[in-house]
């Protein structure tokens, strides 16, 4: 077996990144919302009644509170989500999906993170496992900590542009 260099490693970890970065752009310029922005429209839409609040919202994308104050602040101005308080209870605002939300749902490709998470979900266990062991140790090298460990695949951008 011939001894890879690490150069081979670098190369496939920037190719990564300059997809999903390549990803981010496009969606951004083709149909004006961020990434982490259609990901909260999927999670109404997949929602009761096409409605949550921002709690859940918030433990879905596993974002912090300000990230996701800002994301829905911005879909709601472009009238993609409304909120709308709770009959009953004032201090509870639901967050519900517009049509307009909806149909901008309709428009929008499969992102980078639903097409992986369809074939990782094909994986056996061992190769998960194996996956999963390398990302840690490729991590740990790069001493990334822990902070925000959203399942949510975005570049650093998205995160100055929702916050």
């Amino acid at each position: 077996m011939d001894k890879m260099d690490y150069k081979d490693i670098l190369i496939k970890v920037r190719r990564i990144i300059r997809s999903i970065n390549l990803e981010s752009k496009r969606v951004q310029k083709d149909f004006g919302v961020s990434i982490p922005q259609i990901l909260c429209l999927e999670f109404l839409k997949s929602s009761p009644e096409y409605q949550a609040t921002q709690r859940a919202i918030r433990d879905h994308l596993s974002l912090n509170s300000s990230t996701v104050t800002g994301i829905i602040s911005r879909l709601e101005n472009h009238g993609l989500l409304a909120r709308l308080p709770k009959s009953g209870d004032k201090r509870v605002t639901r967050i519900t999906l517009t049509s307009a939300g909806d149909e901008l749902l309709k428009q929008t490709p499969d992102l980078f993170q639903k097409r992986l998470a369809y074939k990782l979900e094909r994986l056996s266990h061992e190769e998960l496992t194996k996956m999963s062991d390398a990302l840690d140790l490729l991590t740990q090298m790069l001493e990334i900590e822990e902070t925000d460990e959203a399942p949510v695949i975005m570049a650093d951008s998205f995160f100055e542009s929702e916050s």
